[in-house]
C-alpha cells in the first residue's frame, strides 16, 4: 500500500527545473525524476511550468510539486491500489484527477513522476526487477532481448549552438554480439570521433551538445555522415557499425518548406521533394538504417509518399508523441513503420505500454528515447528490456545523465547471465526484436 507521497523541485542536465518524486510503501522509498524535452511535438501531454519570470526565468515547477502532495497524494493514499497489481488502475486515477486530453491541469511532469515511482514500487511489492515488471505489465514474451543501443555522437538543430540543422547523427553497433560489446565499440568509436574532429577542426571544435555529441562547425548532413565513416573505420569497425539520423524537421518547417538555415542568417530552403531527394542520396551513399522525423509532424503528405518505398526504419516522433491516437492516424495515412518511445510525451507508463503494444499490432520497431534534458533516472533502460523494443537512444557515451541508461543496461544484461537466462542481443534484427 502507499503510505505517502512527496515531491520536490530538481535539475535537469540543462540548469531546468523538473519534478523529483518520492513514494513511501512498505517496502521503502522510491524515487523517480521526470525528464524535459528541447525538440517537442505540438501534440505533446503538457509539462507544467510556474512561469514566474523571478525563478529560473519562468521554467520553475513548483506547482507541478504542489500538484503531487495536495492533490495526487491524497487521492492515491485513500484509494486503496496497491502498487503490485494496479499500475493500470493507478495510472487512470492520475488521468482523471487531472480531466484534461493533455494532462494540462496538473501537469505531465507531476503524473509521469508518480506512474514511475508507483512502478518501481510494484517491482519491489512484487519481488521482481523492474524490467520484469514491466514485462508483465506490457505482455511481452521471453527469452529477454537486450537492445542496440543508438548513440548521438553528433549533435546539431536545437540541441548544439553550430550551424548544423539536423538534430542527432547516432552510431548503432548492430554488429557487436552483446549489449556490453555495443557499448565499448561506441565509446571506443566516440574517442576516434575526437580526434578526428580536433584534426580536422582544431582543440575548440570538440565542445558538446546537450546529449553529449560533438558540436563541430559544420553545416550539411553529409559532413557529419563523413566524420563518422573516418571514426569507425579507424577504429576498426567498418562494416558493424551503422548509422541513424533524426533531422528533427519540424523546428524548422516554414510554409511548406524547410530551411536549412534556420540557426544562420542565410536562409537556405528545401521544398518536401528536394528533401526526399537527399534522403534517398544519403541511404545510397551511407549505412544508414534508421531516419527519424524526416518531415514535419503535420507534413503528413510528405510522410506517407516517403514511406511507399523507405528502405530503413522511418521513426515518427513528433508525429505520434506516444499516443495512441496518433500511431493509429498514422497508420491509416501510412506515415511511417516505427514509433518513438518518449514517456514524458504521454505522461503515465501504462499509456506508453499500449501505445507501444498498438504499433506492434501493426508490425511496426518501437524505438525507445532519452529527453535532451534528462536526469540520472535509468527508468527508460528498464523499460526498453521489458518491452524487448530492442533498441534505445540516451545519447553520447558522455555525461552522466546519458551513461546511466547505458550502464543500467549493463548491469541488466550482467544480472540476466547471472541467473542463468536465455539473452538474445538485438543485434541486425533491432527492428523486430519484440517479435523474436
Amino acid at each position: 500500500m502507499i503510505r505517502s507521497i512527496k515531491a520536490a523541485q530538481r535539475l535537469d542536465s540543462r540548469g531546468n527545473p523538473t519534478v523529483q518524486v518520492d513514494l513511501t510503501t512498505d517496502k521503502g522509498i522510491f524515487r523517480a525524476i521526470v525528464p524535459s524535452g528541447a525538440s517537442t511535438g505540438t501534440n505533446e501531454a503538457v509539462e507544467l511550468r510556474d512561469g514566474d519570470s523571478s525563478q529560473y526565468g519562468g521554467k520553475g515547477v513548483n506547482k507541478a510539486v504542489s500538484n503531487v502532495e495536495n492533490i495526487i497524494a491524497p487521492a492515491l493514499v485513500q484509494s486503496g491500489l496497491r502498487v503490485d497489481t494496479d499500475q493500470k488502475k493507478i495510472d487512470e486515477l492520475l488521468k482523471s484527477l487531472d480531466g484534461t486530453k493533455n494532462k494540462a491541469n496538473l501537469g505531465a511532469n507531476a503524473i509521469l513522476g508518480v506512474s514511475m515511482a508507483c512502478a518501481r514500487a510494484g517491482a519491489a511489492a512484487s519481488g521482481l526487477h523492474l524490467y520484469e515488471y514491466l514485462r508483465r505489465e506490457s505482455g511481452a514474451n521471453t527469452p529477454y532481448v537486450l537492445p542496440v543501443p543508438f548513440f548521438n555522437v553528433l549533435n546539431g538543430g536545437v540541441h548544439s549552438g553550430n550551424e548544423m540543422a539536423f538534430q542527432e547523427t547516432m552510431i548503432a553497433p548492430v554488429g557487436a554480439t552483446s549489449l556490453a560489446e555495443g557499448v565499448q565499440m561506441c565509446s571506443e568509436v566516440y574517442q576516434h570521433l575526437k580526434n578526428v574532429i580536433t584534426k580536422k577542426f582544431g582543440p575548440s571544435a570538440i565542445g558538446i551538445g546537450d546529449e553529449g555529441g560533438f558540436a563541430p562547425t559544420i553545416s550539411q548532413p553529409h559532413e557529419a555522415l563523413n566524420l563518422l565513416v573516418q571514426a569507425v573505420s579507424e577504429a576498426g569497425y567498418k562494416g558493424r557499425i551503422k548509422f541513424g539520423i533524426d533531422p528533427a524537421l519540424s523546428e524548422f518547417f516554414k510554409n511548406g518548406n524547410y530551411d536549412f538555415g534556420f540557426k544562420s542568417s542565410k536562409q537556405d530552403l528545401r521544398s518536401p521533394k528536394q528533401l526526399m531527394d537527399l534522403y534517398r542520396l544519403l541511404l545510397g551513399e551511407y549505412p544508414i538504417v534508421l531516419l527519424e522525423d524526416p518531415f514535419a509532424e503535420n507534413d503528413w503528405d510528405s510522410w506517407t509518399e516517403f514511406c511507399r518505398d523507405c528502405p530503413v526504419e522511418l521513426v515518427g516522433d513528433d508525429l505520434l508523441v506516444t499516443n495512441k491516437a496518433y500511431v493509429q492516424e498514422a497508420h491509416e495515412k501510412k506515415a511511417c513503420n516505427s514509433m518513438l518511445l518518449k514517456i514524458n510525451q504521454i505522461g503515465t507508463i501504462s499509456e506508453a505500454i499500449e501505445a507501444a503494444n498498438l504499433a506492434f499490432t501493426y508490425g511496426w520497431s518501437v524505438f525507445v528515447s532519452h529527453r535532451s534534458g534528462e536526469t540520472n533516472d535509468d527508468f527508460i533502460a528498464d523499460l526498453v528490456v521489458g518491452l524487448r523494443t530492442g533498441h534505445i537512444k540516451s545519447g553520447a557515451p558522455c555525461r552522466g545523465e546519458r551513461v546511466a541508461k547505458y550502464n543500467r543496461l549493463m548491469e541488466i544484461e550482467e544480472i540476466l547471465r547471472a541467473k542463468g537466462e536465455q539473452i538474445l542481443y538485438a543485434g541486425d534484427d533491432f527492428r523486430t526484436a519484440y517479435s523474436i
